[in-house]
């Protein structure tokens, strides 16, 4: 399985790559890479600077922007379907993605712009306001109930998202018509017109989150035994509950900073991993992540090439694809069981 998620993603990208409106053949793709990543050229092929540029400084970036996103969103869906053993659960349950949407919006509406950030500052802002209102869910949470039980948390996540969604809307309603077109397709998810600056911004966050929630698949594999049954074979809940929930709300807060809010990923392909492999979250996590790195990249592809020359959200198109899949999915797993 993991050769074939590798395989995945790298026929993805390649597509990624290849798939545009202009085209250039494959071996002078291959010898743009790898003259940038390594020094020399494997065709010998001679490559013009403006293709170079659009190769190695559009495409690329975009693709691995689009892999980073995707597998931060599957590999965050994966973990919080696991903490909370819901299937319904998705990267946008405890409100993450709503508070870094609000912090976008923000500095969109506001006009915010910080001269040590520069190019940064909605990114930077969208991810402490992610992470912030993580932290509104653990302080509801823990004032109501100080075990952190579950169904708090997934109540406290709907109060906190349904209110900051108010706020977002109360933005919108208040915006000029230019503003509120470009809020509206924020909120909607795209990679387009991204860089490299991009791609460095959420790779350490990617990190760092991917790091806290592989490292704990163990955790997640005793909690779908139930918390009780957890804490008998010496799991400590309190604490692998709290690295799993920073983890999984840092790579949503990453990805929808330079992505905008994009749906269904982190909810269909862990479901659909589940589905394949079986719940062992020691496989269900990484091939998580290279599901949901090609899917994001393919489901790009789609969006900048059905209505070309102009572009569909992302965000669109996932859910478009994504709802109808998880809806066949539901359906197929309650005929089995049945």
């Amino acid at each position: 399985m993991y050769i074939f998620g590798g395989v995945f993603v790298l026929c993805t990208a390649l597509l990624g790559l290849l798939i545009s409106s202009v085209h250039y053949p494959i071996p002078v793709i291959i010898d743009v890479l790898s003259s940038k990543l390594f020094g020399f050229t494997i065709f010998g092929e001679e490559i013009q600077k403006t293709v170079v540029t659009i190769i190695w400084e559009i495409r690329f970036p975009r693709v691995l922007l689009a892999l980073f996103v995707g597998a931060a969103l599957s590999l965050a869906g994966a973990a919080f379907q696991g903490l909370l053993r819901n299937p319904l659960a998705d990267p946008y349950t405890i409100g993450v993605s709503s508070g870094a949407s609000l912090g976008a919006v923000s500095v969109l509406y506001f006009q915010i712009s910080i001269s040590l950030l520069g190019n940064y500052t909605l990114p930077v802002i969208a991810i402490l306001s992610g992470l912030f209102t993580m932290l509104i869910v653990f302080a509801v949470t823990h004032f109501s109930n100080r075990k952190l039980s579950i169904e708090t948390i997934i109540l406290a996540g709907i109060i906190v998202s349904s209110f900051i969604g108010a706020v977002i809307s109360l933005v919108i309603s208040l915006s000029s018509h230019e503003d509120t077109r470009q809020i509206l397709y924020w909120l909607m998810g795209n990679i387009g017109m991204r860089g490299w600056s991009h791609v460095k911004l959420i790779v350490p966050f990617f990190i760092i989150g991917a790091f806290l929630l592989i490292v704990r698949s163990r955790e997640l594999n005793a909690f779908a035994l139930g918390e009780e049954s957890a804490e008998h074979i010496g799991v400590n809940v309190q604490r692998g509950k709290i690295y799993i929930l920073i983890g999984a709300s840092l790579l949503t807060g990453a990805a929808v900073s330079v992505s905008g809010s994009i749906g269904f990923v982190g909810l269909v392909i862990p479901h659909f991993i589940r589905l394949l492999i079986g719940p062992n979250h020691r496989h269900v996590l990484p091939l998580s992540m290279l599901a949901g790195g090609g899917y994001l990249i393919l489901a790009d592809l789609i969006a900048r090439t059905i209505i070309a020359p102009s572009e569909l959200p992302i965000g669109v198109i996932t859910a478009l694809i994504g709802a109808p899949i998880f809806a066949l999915l539901l359906i197929r797993e309650r005929f089995g069981r049945g």
